[in-house]
């Protein structure tokens, strides 16, 4: 296990396989990890607790990755700021558009291996990669 980098990461994804896949990556990395089942829960967590980047799929029930996003940057700073990377099985180019047009700050297509997800959760929280 790496030396903790002090970042606390979201991940929501309303699949208990990729939850896990993520957290078990990004906690060798050293990061903290809380996760959420869709974006209701993951609102509530992020009005409730400072994060350094959040992790959101698509397509999830009650709340999908969308409109998480879109209810994310219309909240008061720091949480309207927070900085979203959206990992997603839609692999158009008008996904990747509309996931930045909802607040995304970069896009990627699952399967996402664990070197891919560290390295941009590192860049993406201003580390060393």
């Amino acid at each position: 296990m790496t030396e903790p980098s002090g970042k606390r990461i979201l991940v929501i994804d309303d699949a208990n396989l990729v939850r896990r896949f993520y957290r078990d990556a990004l906690e060798h990395a050293g990061f903290q990890v809380d996760e959420a089942l869709n974006g209701v829960e993951a609102l509530e967590k992020v009005l409730g607790a400072a994060y350094d980047l959040i992790v959101v799929d698509v397509n999830m029930p009650q709340m999908d990755g969308f409109t998480f996003l879109e209810t994310l940057r219309r909240q008061a700073p720091p949480v309207s700021s927070l900085p979203a990377l959206v990992i997603s099985t839609e692999a158009a180019a008008h996904d990747a558009a509309a996931a930045r047009a909802a607040g995304a700050n970069f896009y990627l297509v699952k399967p996402v291996g664990q070197e891919l997800l560290v390295e941009h959760v590192s860049i993406m929280c201003g580390l060393p990669t």
